[in-house]
């Protein structure tokens, strides 16, 4: 009777076993690609940050170029007085008026780095906004076209056309997002997370 019982559960554990195998299977992948820089690139809200963008650091080459050009000559004429002294120490003056350059100077840079800061920040909320709409619009093609994988094109070795989506995305993104705002992302987005 035992050995019934025993010879009972072994069959049903062996025919337990493969059923639960199966079901923990994953389905068959169903892929489509993205041509994501392509999407970064054409894009409505893309375009006009990018070339608002672009006249951002137009600007601040432009001030970068301004304060070079007003910090030169009195460099130079600093750098002339001081090698006029051929190796003497130079006197008050000349010291109190290279510390007074090398202030401004300091000024100047810190000015660009805080303006090339904001560009980055701007361009990072850029990012930001756009992912935020991207993924959502790539999920709703994912679920129209039946798939469960998205690919960047970027990351295939070749595919065929049939499964290339980036128009649809494309057009869904431009839905969703018709514009973004250039602002500097917001000051708790900029803190480094701690853990």
């Amino acid at each position: 009777m035992k050995t019934m019982i025993s010879i009972a559960a072994l069959v049903a554990s062996a025919i337990a076993i493969p059923s639960a195998a199966l079901a923990q299977r994953a389905p068959a992948a169903v892929v489509v690609v993205v041509d994501t820089n392509r999407i970064y690139r054409d894009c409505t809200a893309c375009k006009t940050a990018q070339t608002q963008l672009q006249s951002r650091v137009t600007a601040l080459q432009t001030r970068q170029t301004t304060l070079a050009g007003q910090l030169r000559p009195e460099g130079q004429a600093i750098q002339a007085a001081i090698q006029a002294l051929n190796g003497a120490a130079p006197d008050a003056a000349l010291r109190t008026r290279a510390q007074a350059f090398q202030t401004k100077q300091e000024q100047a840079n810190q000015e660009l780095s805080r303006g090339q800061q904001n560009i980055q920040s701007i361009q990072a909320n850029v990012l930001r906004q756009i992912n935020a709409r991207l993924d959502p619009v790539i999920s709703q093609v994912m679920t129209a076209r039946g798939a469960n994988l998205a690919v960047d094109q970027g990351a295939t070795l070749a595919h065929s056309q049939t499964i290339e989506v980036t128009a649809d995305v494309l057009a869904g993104l431009n839905r969703a997002l018709p514009s973004v705002t250039l602002t500097p992302l917001p000051a708790q987005a900029q803190q480094p997370q701690g853990r």
